[in-house]
């Protein structure tokens, strides 16, 4: 037998093709084409494809070697029908697996009427091969992986258990079947399983081979069952043999000068969690996953053993691979291209160009595509094009996909076929990038933060906390508040409120100021309004701050100086993001979740109008709410008995969540609120974007909604306080000492 790599006949049984093979013109050719859909098996002389036996040439066997020299390369593409024996033996009343042997067949069938794969006359194969067989994708024979290939990321006696299954009889794979297919194991085995999954690996050997050889461009290898949740001991998650490391491994031992630092990319939409704790030790592999993560309950979900990572953000590797580990686990589904386009370009692509590798390996799942249930995102075909395009300019594009999940089969084709078209050259069609999710976003900070100490690409914005703490530096919202309790004062003389409850007075110390003489004004303004909003410019260098490049901008200011000036009583209320705690050692920090903020708001209210505001004896007072702390007039309105007291509410929104005013025991609440109230919406609210959302905000519960011709809530509460102070002057009972919106005194007065 010469050395010539030969395509395998597909009868499960070590029989090659010989070198040669004869055209229907009686020439003969010896470039390794095989007709894939006469493919035999000789044990029942049917088609192991079940397709028709229409002889189709594709290429395959050494690639021209002028064209090597001339770097005018193919992309390789494997695939072997053997890989489809892999089914599942328990044929119950639900016998149908998401992981089915047609995912495959459905794929290579999509690349070749895309024309992707040469099915024309043998005539022509000749020319092609000689001159541009970069135009097809190149057949790359897969082969069995060998023992010691595959023992060189799993334990012998996990290869052991696969290979027995060969031997176990129908009775025993169902009922074994049966006992995996539950839980975390999540997996099923049948005859031919050991067989398949040796194709499998080693098909991913062989493509990664033929990449780093430099026979080819770049390689796509079609191949199943996948890998990426195995582990080195134990088959799960519908994965036997981990195909991926198997062949990293593989190709670090045979090309140590050509191949020393790989790059694992997985978009699939389950943790790679077996390929992350194979490599989470070493050093020169780079496993960077994309996955749904949602607080560890998303599959794969939790180890039993708590000693062992799970796909969370926080593990970033161990020992020598301290960084070399990255999890981006999203929140939740209904991830898209916004959420994975912006992922490639904050994190992927400046680690990875960091990293600097000699090969890339994609663990291409696509289960994350539009149109998938199981995973429920919303990638599209041109954003998988698009990250393949993004990892081509690594290693000299020396780049290797590898199949794992996806399990809609329009899906998973439609996905691989644009993945196929990048690789041979195509650009990625245009696409427009939606919009990025806010908690995907903050996810994205939080993974930067958690590999700044181990990239230097990540470190630009991202502060050492534990170093701020040691220094005994001030995080600046208390240094704002700081401030502007100094100014009130200064200004105004307005002084702390003591807030006597212990679980909420460290929350809101020094955030609740009032006017000396408020207790006795006849006329009170309380403003409960969100921290200044804090805008800067970076250092383009360094991305550090410096304070003279930076502004905290807020509107309540001119409304405090107004109200004092014409006799209010003030009552100021300061609603942090966010009350940090001694322990809270993270880089970013996300602000108090609605029902956090909610009670916090709700206590704190209620506790001023019950020791407070209710004892004044006051003839007319105003509620302003202010950004999101506007929730605190609704909480108020609808936990006390206040319209008696209260003579109107001005309210101010932004991007904050519009608030409905409704009460079981006041019937006439929501009428009360829409008759005494004026609620600012920024220009630009969502609440305008839709024709239905902007019918409902009308209604009565929601008070009298003012859409704003302007955007950001400092704008809407200069532009806007003209028309405000004039409205709370027109509803003030008694005006004597007031001054009208421009600032003159009134008739009353000067009499």
């Amino acid at each position: 037998m010469d050395g010539t790599d030969n395509d395998v006949v597909m009868d499960g049984q070590d029989h090659l093709m010989t070198a040669t093979t004869t055209t229907t013109s009686g020439t003969s050719t010896t470039n390794g084409f095989m007709g894939l859909g006469g493919s035999l098996d000789s044990r029942n002389g049917e088609s192991v494809d079940g397709e028709d036996d229409e002889e189709e040439l594709e290429f395959g066997g050494s690639y021209p070697r002028e064209l090597r020299e001339r770097r005018l390369l193919a992309t390789g593409l494997c695939y072997d029908d053997r890989m489809k024996l892999h089914s599942n033996a328990d044929f119950g009343p639900n016998p149908h697996h998401p992981e089915d042997p047609s995912r495959i067949a459905a794929i290579m069938t999509t690349l070749k009427k895309a024309g992707l794969v040469y099915q024309g006359s043998d005539a022509d194969l000749l020319k092609i091969i000689q001159t541009e067989p970069y135009k097809y994708m190149w057949r790359i024979p897969a082969r069995e992986a060998k023992r010691e290939e595959i023992c060189l990321v799993h334990h012998p006696t996990h290869y052991t258990w696969v290979e027995e299954l060969s031997n176990m009889s129908t009775e025993e794979l169902r009922a074994l079947s049966i006992q995996k297919d539950q839980g975390r194991t999540s997996l099923y085995v049948g005859s031919l399983t050991f067989e398949a999954a040796l194709v499998s690996a080693g098909g991913a050997i062989e493509t990664c081979k033929k990449v780093v050889e430099g026979e080819i461009r770049n390689g796509f290898a079609v191949i199943r069952p996948p890998g990426h949740h195995a582990e080195f001991d134990q088959a799960m998650g519908f994965c036997l043999f981990n195909n991926v490391p198997i062949a990293a491994k593989v190709v670090q031992k045979e090309y140590p000068d050509k191949c020393r630092k790989v790059l694992i990319l997985d978009w699939d939409v389950h943790h790679g969690n077996g390929i992350q704790n194979m490599f989470y030790e070493d050093p020169n592999i780079l496993y960077i996953s994309l996955h749904v993560y949602e607080n560890g309950e998303f599959y794969p979900g939790r180890p039993d053993n708590n000693m062992i990572p799970d796909g969370g953000m926080e593990h970033c590797g161990a020992g020598a691979g301290k960084g070399k580990n990255i999890n981006i686990g999203w929140h939740a589904q209904g991830m898209g291209d916004g959420e994975y386009m912006t992922a490639f370009q904050k994190i992927v692509m400046p680690i990875a160009l960091e990293f600097d590798p000699d090969l890339v390996i994609i663990s291409a799942g696509f289960d994350a595509a539009d149109g998938d249930e199981l995973g429920a995102c919303f990638v599209s075909p041109a954003c998988y094009a698009h990250m393949t395009h993004m990892l081509m300019s690594l290693a000299n594009g020396k780049v290797a996909v590898c199949l794992e999940g996806g399990y809609d089969l329009e899906a998973i084709s439609n996905s691989a076929l644009a993945v196929a078209r990048t690789l041979m050259g195509e650009p990625p069609p245009r696409i427009q990038i939606p919009k990025l999710c806010h908690e995907a976003a903050r996810v994205l900070a939080k993974v930067q933060a958690y590999q700044a100490p181990y990239w230097e690409c990540m470190r630009p914005g991202i502060v050492d906390v534990q170093d701020m703490t040691n220094n005994n530096s001030l995080r600046l919202h208390d240094v704002v508040r700081t401030a502007e309790r100094q100014r009130l004062s200064q200004e105004y003389g307005m002084i702390p409120l003591y807030v006597q409850r212990d679980h909420i007075y460290k929350s809101f110390e020094n955030q609740v100021l009032a006017t000396r003489d408020i207790h006795a004004a006849k006329r009170v303004m309380v403003i409960i309004h969100d921290p200044p909003a804090l805008r800067a410019t970076l250092d383009p260098v360094d991305a550090s701050l410096d304070g003279h490049n930076a502004w905290a901008t807020e509107g309540v200011s001119g409304y405090i100086d107004w109200a004092v000036r014409n006799k209010f009583g003030v009552m100021d209320i300061n609603i942090p993001r966010y009350v940090t705690k001694p322990e809270d050692m993270d880089s970013h920090i996300q602000p108090f979740d609605e029902a956090a903020l909610s009670r916090h708001i709700e206590e704190l209210v209620c506790y001023l109008w019950d020791n407070y505001l209710q004892l004044y004896d006051v003839e007319d007072l105003f509620l302003v709410g202010v950004g999101k702390a506007y929730l605190g007039i609704k909480l108020l309105l609808i936990t006390r008995d206040v319209k008696s007291k209260v003579s109107g509410v001005v309210s101010f929104v932004s991007n904050a969540p519009l608030r409905p005013v409704k009460s079981d025991v006041d019937e006439y609440l929501s009428h009360w609120y829409k008759d005494n109230s004026r609620v600012y919406v920024s220009n630009d609210h969502a609440c305008w974007n839709n024709a239905e959302l902007t019918r409902k905000v009308n209604k009565r519960r929601f008070g009298t909604v003012i859409r704003s011709k302007y955007k950001g809530l400092a704008t809407m509460m200069q532009e806007h306080k003209k028309e405000v102070t004039t409205w709370i002057l027109a509803r003030s009972s008694s005006l004597v000492g007031v001054e009208d919106a421009q600032g003159e005194t009134t008739e009353d007065d000067k009499m």
